[in-house]
This record gives C-alpha cells, sequence and structure tokens, in this order.
C-alpha cells in the first residue's frame, strides 16, 4: 500500500478523496439525449467503488453538437435528471464532474438540428459529413453556449466540469492545421488557430467562478502525419495554464482521423457494424474498410507517459493522467513521476469497484483484456465489458497480436460455431 493513490490531493477548490478520476468514456446511457437510470446507477458504482470523482461523458453544450442519439445534450430539460445522478454520486462519498464540448464537423444532422459546422469545410469519411465553414457569429455563439453549460452544470449540482480540447472535437479542430484551413484571425498561426479555444477558456473560467473546478482534456498528438505534435501541444498547455485552469487533462488521438490513438489495440470492427442496425452508410463502410478506417496501434499500459511527461516539465499545475492504466504497480509509478492524479476508464467499465479493490488488496491489476468491445458497442447502444454480456456481439472478438492479451477466448472454434450460429439474428 505505499502508493500515493489513496492520499487526498486538491483540483481548485476540491479536495479529492484520494488520486483516482473516473475518465470521460462515453457511456451510450442518454436515450433522447437525457439522463437514464443506467446512466445513474453506473456513476453511483463506480462512485461507490471507489473513484474520487467521477465524469459524466461528452455533454454537448448545444444540439448542434451532437453526434448520437443517446447522447447528453447539457441544457434546461436535463437539469433535473442531471441533479439525480450528482445526489447519487455525492451520497457515495466522490465529487461528480461532466465533461463539455461540441462535435464541430462530427456533428450527425439527423440530430444535431441541421447543422454541421467547423473551421473549415473539410469532408469527414468517418460520419461522413461535409460541414460548412462556421462564420464569426456562429463562433462567438459556441463560446457563449460553453459559458452557459458551466452554469447549467451548477445547477445540476456538479462540482466540477471538463472542457473537450482533444480528440479531433471541435476545439480540437480549431487547433489543428489538418482541419483548420481558415484565412483569418482564427486560422494559419498558432496564435489564431488557439483564439477559439482561448475564448472559450475565458468564458468557462468565468461562469466557474471560485466554486466550479475546471480540467481541460487536451492532446498531446493528434497521432498523424500534418496533426498537432508535442512543441504545440507543450504551448497549448502553456496557454491553458496561463488561464486559470486548475489542471489538465493528457491524452491523444482524432476520432475522425487517427481513433485507435486515442485507446489503442485493434478495434473489433465486425462487432462495431453488427451492432450498428441503423446506419445504413457506416454499416458497409466498417465491414469492409474498417481495418483501414481504424488501423490498429500497440497497446502498452501507460502508453501517454513519455509524451506527457515533456508536459509535467513544462509546467507547474496539476496534470491528471489517462491512457491503458490497469495496474496499482503502474498507477503507482505514474503519480511517482510528478501526475497529481490519473484517469481510468476500461478498468471501470470491467469493474467499477476496482480502486476499492486495489485498496483492501483483493487484486493488483484488472481484468480487463483491451479488446476494445466496450468501445464498439457505446457507439450504437450502452457501453458493456464483453466479460460481463452473453450476447452474440461478444463473439465477433478475435485474438490480435495489437490485443494485450494473446487469447480472449479459451476456445475460439467454439466461439466461432456459435458467431456464425447467430449471425443472422444480430
Amino acid at each position: 500500500m505505499d502508493t500515493p493513490l489513496f492520499t487526498p490531493a486538491k483540483l481548485g477548490p476540491l479536495t479529492l478523496r484520494n488520486r483516482s478520476i473516473r475518465a470521460a468514456a462515453f457511456e451510450g446511457m442518454s436515450p433522447g439525449h437525457m439522463v437514464s437510470d443506467d446512466l445513474i446507477d453506473y456513476h453511483r458504482a463506480v462512485s461507490a467503488g471507489g473513484v474520487a470523482m467521477t465524469t459524466v461523458a461528452y455533454a454537448a453544450v448545444s444540439q448542434s453538437g451532437l453526434s448520437f442519439d443517446h447522447q447528453l445534450w447539457l441544457r434546461k430539460e436535463a437539469v433535473p435528471g442531471l441533479k439525480k445522478l450528482t445526489d447519487a454520486v455525492h451520497a457515495e462519498g466522490s465529487f461528480a464532474a461532466i465533461q463539455i464540448g461540441h462535435c464541430g464537423l462530427m456533428a450527425k444532422k439527423s440530430v444535431s438540428g441541421g447543422l454541421c459546422f467547423a473551421p473549415s469545410g473539410k469532408f469527414n469519411l468517418y460520419g461522413p459529413t461535409w460541414p460548412k465553414t462556421m462564420t464569426r457569429e456562429e463562433i462567438k455563439s459556441v463560446v457563449t453556449d460553453f459559458g452557459r453549460a458551466v452554469n447549467l452544470s451548477r445547477e445540476a449540482g456538479f462540482d466540477g466540469v471538463e472542457v473537450h480540447a482533444g480528440h479531433g472535437y471541435l476545439i480540437s479542430q480549431f487547433l489543428s492545421l489538418y482541419t483548420n484551413k481558415r484565412k483569418d484571425e482564427y486560422g494559419e498561426s498558432f496564435e489564431n488557430r488557439t483564439r477559439f479555444m482561448r475564448e472559450v477558456i475565458q468564458e468557462v473560467m468565468k461562469a466557474a467562478g471560485k466554486d466550479i473546478t475546471v480540467v481541460v482534456k487536451m492532446n498531446l498528438r493528434d497521432g498523424f502525419h500534418g496533426g498537432m505534435e508535442m512543441d504545440e501541444s507543450i504551448e497549448v498547455a502553456r496557454l491553458l495554464e496561463s488561464e486559470g485552469v486548475h489542471g489538465l487533462v493528457l491524452s491523444g488521438g482524432f476520432v475522425s482521423k487517427a481513433p485507435m490513438h486515442v485507446m489503442r489495440g485493434r478495434m473489433p470492427v465486425d462487432v462495431m457494424a453488427a451492432a450498428l442496425k441503423k446506419d445504413k452508410w457506416m454499416k458497409p463502410m466498417l465491414k469492409w474498410f474498417g481495418s483501414m478506417l481504424m488501423k490498429p496501434e500497440p497497446f502498452s499500459e501507460g502508453y501517454f507517459l513519455e509524451d506527457a511527461l515533456k508536459v509535467r516539465d513544462a509546467l507547474t499545475l496539476p496534470l491528471i493522467y489517462v491512457g491503458g492504466l490497469v495496474s496499482l504497480e503502474k498507477i503507482g509509478e505514474v503519480l511517482g513521476k510528478g501526475f497529481e492524479f490519473v484517469q481510468i476508464a476500461r478498468a471501470l467499465i470491467n469493474d467499477p469497484a476496482f480502486i476499492n479493490k486495489l485498496k483492501s488488496g483483493e487484486i493488483t491489476r484488472s481484468d480487463c483484456k483491451h479488446s476494445n468491445y466496450c468501445i464498439a458497442v457505446m457507439y450504437s447502444g450502452k457501453m458493456k465489458c464483453f466479460q460481463h454480456v452473453t450476447t452474440p456481439y461478444a463473439c465477433l472478438i478475435k485474438p490480435s497480436k495489437w490485443s494485450s492479451t494473446s487469447s480472449i477466448f479459451p476456445t475460439v472454434t467454439k466461439c466461432a460455431i456459435r458467431f456464425f450460429d447467430t449471425r443472422n439474428t444480430l
């Protein structure tokens, strides 16, 4: 138990009971863009399981920022349900945060009110979408939406907000030369490409006041040639520190270009395709070209650590490490290198009581196999660990050199037979 994981620490106005935070991994539990009992129960469970703060994933700050019909939209009508969630979390002794963002070019018109805009009108094959270029008026409107989202979060009982400025979402799209082709004051130079982010953060900090913790999720690297690299990322981090944010979540990857740079391993594209019952375009695209669209990247525990340490050397504000943590040993190593907190997602999908079990000594490592099944199904339904379901989808997972385990199922033949027996019923 010689680890700082179980010691209290401050993050903005909050003092967390330990150093663990549930990362903002999309739950897929908000049908009609509203809070469900499943969403409440899950965050109650991870709070009871020992995390110091749980983060509700991706809440769009406006309808134009939605990409799925089961994604949160942070508006007045959602506040009562969110208040039930925060009350449940607080009853377990944990803090509640909510991730706020806008998806920009990844907006799906069927749920975004017909709007799909981005810094530039660049085609997004992963949608597929072809957004319009944002006007200055639309930029200002979205900035205002972020501030309003903070006020609604406070009304709903949240203790903190996480601004999503990474993974190729709208703020990230402005930062990256790959998606930002503007020639005005929001494009070309580094100063101009960071302008939208700075305006958003200033609006957020003003709304947060002295009682809401503000952290920002940002990219270390976009994960492909032509995207943001470490030199600019360190400067982005310095800008965020100068704006007074309370902490940074150091991540990476670009959902619409390099999705596997975010979570590593391989994506079980057959599972994702089978789960997409309603999407007539993406289902065949995934089946035919999924391995090219989502090129695998090798998984290793703590895969962002080397780059994150470069930011640690450059800044003094609290840093939150995220990226493939599944063992007490690696968590201790990360905290020992100067990171104040760790964010965990897949290990808490596998077992919401992961932190308490580490503390009691019952386990020293998560049973998560990093098959990415939970990610494959969450875009069309509820996030699930394949080890806890009996649906046919679980049988589409194939052992791979990209996985952290050489064999996910003891008998691959049995799984294959069951897959072919049930394939027509998916």
